[in-house]
């Protein structure tokens, strides 16, 4: 008797993970369902339509004294790369639904973090990049912005000291920011 009480409880929890696991494929089954279906949704946090295919950045230029001369370069090739990394989007060189084209309009050192001796406790790079950015599938995303970064350095150190430390955090910062208002619509 004692045999059979076993067999039947060894059943019922083989039943009740094979249960489990039916479940849990329904689940995702269902779960990716309703994502498919939405249409406009990614797991990148872009919400572009799916009429969207391509996208065309236009080189930046350099429209201010100061900063590195290759810097709208760098710039203009983060953001494609940041685009065909976060999208799924095919990049052309004119005529893209989705257009980019930028001016970097302030590259300056500010004295930030005041000391009791009206001196700079910090030193600030701030650069800003002027974007127009045009969506052919839908003018009301359309925008024409500036956008700001900045990174501190000690004021006792010179730019050139610090400038190849702080252009890549700001530049990332400034791909992300101009990312997320034309892709992510934040």
């Amino acid at each position: 008797m004692n045999f059979k009480r076993k067999n039947i409880l060894q059943r019922s929890i083989i039943l009740s993970a094979a249960a489990r696991r039916f479940l849990v494929v329904l689940f995702i089954l269902n779960s990716s369902f309703l994502i498919s279906s939405c249409g406009i949704y990614s797991f990148t946090g872009t919400s572009l339509s799916p009429d969207i295919k391509t996208f065309t950045i236009v080189n930046f230029n350099m429209g201010t004294a100061g900063g590195p001369s290759d810097l709208p370069q760098k710039l203009t090739e983060q953001l494609k790369e940041y685009f065909q990394k976060n999208t799924s989007l095919t990049l052309q060189q004119n005529g893209g639904d989705l257009l980019l084209e930028g001016t970097i309009t302030g590259y300056d050192v500010l004295a930030a973090a005041p000391t009791a001796n009206d001196q700079a406790g910090l030193n600030r790079l701030n650069v800003t990049i002027q974007v127009r950015f045009t969506n052919a599938k839908d003018e009301t995303k359309n925008f024409d912005q500036s956008f700001t970064y900045f990174a501190d350095f000690p004021q006792d150190q010179t730019l050139n000291q610090n400038e190849s430390r702080l252009l890549p955090t700001i530049q990332e910062n400034l791909v992300q920011q101009i990312f997320n208002k034309s892709a992510a619509d934040w």
